[in-house]
């Protein structure tokens, strides 16, 4: 019976790492769209464009439980959401994205200025935070509690007590008992 539970316990772990992986291609929590991003431009979603957060995610399990984590120092954040203070190093890269953003251009013309595209003007004001200012960031849940999961955990259960079911009702048929 111990080797039926560990066998039901990794068929869960399979589906639903599965299942948190599509989140990134559903760009929600399953039904659950992510907000957009204010800073969107032409590369895609923000927390897909590299994949880092997404193949970050490892799964685990310990006796009847299956732990997800993350190296990415951001991916709680991320999910639940939360706010986190603007650091001088993070004015820097504001300041590198809006340079890039502009085609390197550090100066301009009061024209040129009210020419930035969008993703330039919101690098600027993200660079123009004062060092200790806080910045909210929504939650992107992608891991996590949800009706979908557990209906997934339910169908693993049942598919794997029916193969049971079928491996003894052939044995039993087979015997003739």
């Amino acid at each position: 019976m111990n080797s039926l539970f560990k066998k039901i316990i990794k068929d869960i772990e399979v589906e639903l790492t599965d299942e948190f992986d599509r989140n990134f291609e559903r760009k929600g929590f399953f039904d659950r769209k992510w907000s957009q991003n204010k800073l969107r431009n032409r590369r895609g979603s923000m927390m897909i464009r590299s994949g880092a957060l997404r193949r970050s995610i490892k799964s685990n399990i310990v006796g009847d439980r299956i732990f997800y984590n993350s190296s990415v120092p951001y991916a709680n954040l991320q999910n639940e959401g939360g706010e986190i203070k603007v650091t001088a190093k993070m004015k820097s890269f504001f300041w590198a994205m809006f340079y890039k953003a502009t085609n390197g251009s550090k100066s301009g013309s009061k024209q040129r200025q009210k020419k930035l595209s969008t993703e330039a003007e919101q690098w600027r004001n993200l660079a123009l935070m004062k060092p200790g200012q806080k910045m909210t960031i929504e939650q992107r849940q992608f891991i996590g509690e949800h009706s979908r999961v557990k209906k997934l955990v339910n169908n693993v259960i049942d598919d794997n007590l029916k193969e049971i079911n079928e491996y003894y009702k052939a044995k039993i048929d087979t015997k003739g008992i």
